[in-house]
């Protein structure tokens, strides 16, 4: 059955990689209808911040597959990434990222390295909320919820299940970062006691990073949050010989996109050197969603057959190991030769049903809810600027606007108590936060509105409010160093 998908061709090397890429799927007779939108660096230019048009959303909705190039997103000044909006607009909640070695025809650091990097796609810093409070203060929020971490973690354990993997490892940072990663640590233990059938195992993400790039042999799937998973993914892709080589899927409950893993390279667009290889590995994927399994047979093992007899784009070329340097066009030319072909050393590609994951048993479609506990209000912090003010001048002065319902109880400085009774007397920064705790068992709901009235008549200024909860009886916020 024929399969209308969505294409843009990108920036920078993109056209280029796209074209090779398209040719050699032609040529395999994929079963493909493709609809070819502008996306990019072009309407960015045009004052598109988001550098997509209306039209192409239409577009992207009727076919609910995209295969991309990469995208130049300007950096900063306003622009949002592409990527980033519609990872959110179309539900891309999971990204999924293969990285193999393939010694000894790519020069990589280890040889046996066969791993896939699941990440969360939605949350985390990459929800891109971000303030300047003061002069010397940035603040960005880092989103993580008990809906978004169940369905990323039990996409994993599915993953595992339906193409054989073994083990899954959570990797997140819940030794500093105690409620948001804590929380994805302890959701991924709680959905890992319903596949008994897989190994589970967690690691503190520095030490997990590290641990991929001198021993990637240990990890099988590998599941974690956006930023974290952005980070090891590229270094997943250096160790094993070339980010060039990675292909990417993006993947939703309705939609779906792939692509290459690595950037546009403006610095070499045009010249013919790039490797289509992370693109092409993005269509495969893109097959086996679609259903087409000996099409994606059919190419990977060609690919895979070009690899071993060393014809290899400059990325890869090594002396020892490679044959034949060649360009873009070639290196595609070579992948159309290859049609028909199995490798004789690597392993045979042998995508089938099974591989394809979906909501196809009770625990793959189990409804992700919401969780519900009691909730009270039990305190606020205030962020404020100092405006030359010192800590010590401002202490007093805010406690006796506290009110009678709560009490100042600290003001810390970057998460350390800088007041009262701190080791830290000052503070290098102009930017503070003042914590108010209930003298009861919780605070009315109007407290919060009177005392930012109290502080800005008093000449405060005043940034930012957070509420303080408890939640099932436990604090639902962090200490401060010395608190």
């Amino acid at each position: 059955m024929t399969a209308d998908i969505t294409v843009a061709y990108g920036d920078g090397i993109g056209p280029e990689i796209m074209d090779a890429t398209l040719r050699i799927l032609a040529e395999a007779r994929a079963k493909l209808n493709i609809e070819t939108i502008e996306v990019g660096e072009a309407y960015y230019k045009k004052g598109v911040s988001t550098g997509i048009p209306p039209s192409a959303w239409d577009t992207l909705r009727r076919t609910k597959v995209l295969l991309k190039a990469p995208i130049t997103t300007p950096q900063g000044g306003g622009y949002k990434s592409l990527n980033v909006t519609m990872r959110k607009t179309l539900g891309f909640y999971a990204n999924i990222r293969p990285c193999k070695s393939y010694h000894p025809f790519v020069k990589g650091l280890h040889s046996a390295m066969d791993l896939v990097i699941v990440r969360e796609n939605e949350e985390d810093l990459y929800s891109g909320i971000e303030y300047q409070q003061t002069s010397d203060a940035f603040h960005a929020v880092k989103l993580i919820t008990h809906t978004g971490s169940e369905r990323i973690i039990r996409y994993a354990f599915e993953y595992a299940v339906k193409n054989g993997r073994k083990k899954v490892t959570c990797m997140s940072k819940d030794n500093i970062m105690k409620i948001c990663d804590g929380a994805f640590h302890r959701i991924f233990n709680e959905v890992g006691e319903e596949y008994p059938e897989i190994q589970k195992e967690h690691y503190i993400i520095d030490i997990g990073a590290a641990r991929i790039a001198s021993h990637p042999e240990k990890f099988d799937v590998i599941v974690t949050e956006n930023l974290y998973g952005d980070i090891i993914s590229d270094i997943a892709a250096e160790v094993c010989g070339s980010v060039g080589l990675a292909g990417s899927s993006n993947v939703g409950p309705e939609f779906a996109m792939f692509e290459a893993i690595h950037g546009s390279a403006p610095d070499i667009a045009g010249q013919n050197i790039a490797n289509p290889s992370g693109l092409l590995n993005g269509a495969i994927m893109m097959l086996v969603h679609l259903g087409q399994f000996e099409t994606a047979n059919l190419i990977e093992n060609a690919w895979l057959k070009t690899i071993e007899d060393g014809i290899h784009t400059a990325d890869i070329y090594h002396a020892n190991s490679s044959k034949e340097k060649v360009g873009t066009k070639e290196f595609a030319d070579a992948v159309i030769a290859h049609l028909g072909e199995v490798p004789y050393r690597f392993k045979k590609s042998e995508y089938g049903a099974a591989s394809a994951v979906g909501e196809t048993n009770a625990r793959a479609s189990r409804p992700v809810v919401i969780p519900t506990a009691s909730r009270t209000l039990t305190g606020v912090d205030i962020y404020i600027g100092l405006q030359n003010k010192t800590v010590e001048d401002l202490g007093d002065t805010i406690q006796r606007l506290s009110g009678e319902e709560a009490s100042l109880t600290l003001i810390s400085s970057k998460g350390l108590k800088v007041w009262p009774d701190a080791e830290a007397s000052g503070s290098n920064t102009d930017h503070v936060r003042c914590r108010f705790i209930a003298k009861g068992e919780t605070l009315p709901p109007h407290y919060s509105g009177g005392l930012i009235s109290r502080l800005s008549e008093a000449g405060i200024d005043v940034l930012k409010m957070e509420h303080l909860y408890h939640f099932n009886g436990k604090a639902g916020y962090s200490l401060s160093a010395g608190e």
